[in-house]
């Protein structure tokens, strides 16, 4: 967790609701329905601007939209084979890991999605759920990102996901979670002047979870070959009738 998720919204529009501009010159991927490591993803940064010497300005910073690989590559990789496998960061440990310490403090970023995808185990078969907002609204998860550099070639800019414990019917359904940051934490976050935000490794903020469903969907988003706007449809598993989880029914029992 988090190994799938989806992202439909073209960075024109991420950038009206993350205030931020368009960066990706043209090279951002297509809506994805089914979004899989390694994948070329959209992320929002915060950085100075710099000029024709490569000189940062620094009074100014600017939020932009940029491409990235999902799967971090510390610019002390060998090659990009690692990647795969350090989609997520543990908020726990972030601080500390080799791989993630030096990118908390100076490169963090948003990873916008329509919601993310988790799987419970029913019996012997596994049933896909998607958790997104109510209200159509990206959710703003916590990320890092890095700067790879082959011998020869443009930069490889790669990131992460954070994720940290469940709570409610999400904990019923996997004991981790993205990190969602709300919108009056992003400008913090983002910020790349400041270098500890041990304050805000913190598990989601209740109103943020208030904002979500969480919907059965079919089992096609299993394969990474399948995608489409059907992968977000509710089903009902079994031919049951399946209510969407309320979060404050499973906080305030009774």
């Amino acid at each position: 967790m988090c190994g799938r998720y989806a992202s439909t919204k073209d960075p024109a529009t991420l950038a009206a609701e993350f205030d931020a501009v368009d960066g990706t010159e043209g090279e951002a991927p297509g809506a994805d329905y089914n979004v899989a490591p390694t994948d070329p993803v959209l992320a929002v940064v915060q950085r100075h601007p710099r000029d024709a010497d490569g000189t940062p300005d620094p009074k100014t910073t600017v939020r932009s939209i940029r491409v990235m690989r999902w799967g971090l590559v510390p610019g002390w990789s060998k090659d990009l084979s690692g990647g795969a496998k350090m989609i997520n960061a543990r908020y726990e440990s972030v601080a500390t890991k080799p791989a993630f310490k030096k990118s908390l403090a100076t490169k963090r970023c948003l990873v916008p999605a329509d919601g993310w995808f988790e799987w419970l185990r029913e019996g012997k078969a596994k049933q896909p759920y998607f958790m997104t907002r109510r209200d159509g609204l990206s959710i703003a998860m916590a990320g890092l990102w890095a700067v790879w550099r082959a011998s020869d070639g443009p930069p490889v800019l790669s990131c992460t996901v954070l994720t940290t414990e469940s709570v409610g019917p999400l904990a019923h359904i996997h004991d981790r979670m993205p990190m969602l940051v709300p919108p009056d934490h992003w400008a913090r976050w983002l910020d790349p002047d400041t270098a500890d935000v041990t304050d805000l490794l913190v598990r989601t903020p209740d109103p943020v979870l208030d904002a979500l469903e969480v919907r059965p969907v079919s089992s096609k988003v299993n394969s990474v070959k399948n995608d489409g706007p059907e992968l977000l449809e509710e089903v009902q598993p079994g031919g049951d009738e399946v209510a969407l989880f309320d979060l404050d029914e499973v906080r305030n029992p009774g």
